[in-house]
């Protein structure tokens, strides 16, 4: 004879409670961290800092921390950054990113969108600690957007007033202007100093261009030479050319069209320089190329 056995509501509760265990299954997920510049990490954002913050949030979510990824002195509007290109080549150890602020990880609205889509298409996830929501909500996703655009407008709004201090500076003559020192110069107390060696490689390099060498015969003769470049590397056609357009070799400091002159030495006359651009001009058949070039012309 088959029997009918009633089950209580404790008997039904720890059943399903034990269920319930059995299946229960802990999020893998990957924490990000970033720094652009040492100025963050004294606010606070250091890569030390968020990734402790971060850890401590996973542990009290129950969440496995399966892979840690940092970018040390990359901005967010870049996407090439190899900690964050890693962690997306091994999405497949992870089901959720957490990282501590939206604009650790983009800066950008485009880029953020474009990551959230691959996310989405992998079936992955996305959470920021300090704003306290994550992806996995139709409400997490509208709040999300809206405070990426913001951290874009931010951005966009320091690079203007940037912009406009650079404007200032080259109108009033101060300082340097650029953010790479150039080849042949150093940088002390604010202003450009001859670098007597990098100085005679700018001197030769004018020359063999106006004597009818190509950039092309020039770079070979610098690499055969085993000369490096600013930063130690190997010369190519593009550093060679940016050299050669470049007034602040005959002192004149140069920001969009604005000239000033400069009191750092020279190391070719104006006269060489003027030369030197009507020979591009000749030899370059591209007019966008052409379009920028230009002579430095005395009131």
């Amino acid at each position: 004879m088959i029997k009918i056995k009633r089950v209580n509501n404790e008997e039904q509760s720890a059943q399903n409670n034990g269920s319930k265990k059995g299946k229960t299954k802990m999020l893998c997920v990957a924490i990000y961290t970033r720094v652009s510049t040492e100025d963050q990490a004294k606010k606070g954002f250091s890569l030390g800092a968020q990734s402790e913050k971060l850890r401590s949030y996973c542990k009290a979510k129950g969440w496995k921390v399966v892979g840690k990824y940092m970018d040390d002195g990359y901005s967010g509007r870049d996407e090439n950054r190899p900690g964050y290109k890693k962690m997306l080549d091994e999405k497949d150890r992870w089901e959720l990113i957490v990282t501590l602020k939206m604009d650790r990880i983009h800066r950008n609205s485009v880029n953020f969108a474009s990551m959230m889509d691959r996310l989405n298409t992998w079936g992955k996830g996305f959470a920021s600690v300090q704003e306290s929501f994550d992806s996995t909500t139709a409400m997490g996703r509208f709040v999300m957007d809206i405070i990426q655009r913001i951290a874009q407008l931010e951005s966009e709004q320091i690079s203007e007033r940037v912009k406009i201090g650079m404007e200032q500076k080259a109108k009033c003559a101060q300082g340097y202007l650029g953010f790479n020192i150039p080849y042949g110069y150093d940088y002390h107390n604010g202003e450009l100093t001859l670098n007597l060696e990098e100085a005679k490689i700018v001197k030769m390099i004018f020359q063999l261009y106006l004597n009818g060498s190509s950039i092309g015969s020039i770079v070979d003769l610098l690499n055969d030479h085993a000369i490096l470049t600013k930063r130690g590397k190997h010369w190519g056609k593009q550093t060679v050319a940016i050299i050669l357009k470049n007034p602040i070799y005959c002192g004149i400091k140069h920001w969009q069209d604005i000239l000033q002159e400069g009191v750092h030495s020279k190391i070719i006359d104006i006269p060489t320089f003027n030369k030197i651009q009507k020979l591009r001009v000749n030899r370059i058949r591209n007019s966008k190329q052409n379009k920028n070039a230009f002579e430095i012309v005395s009131d």
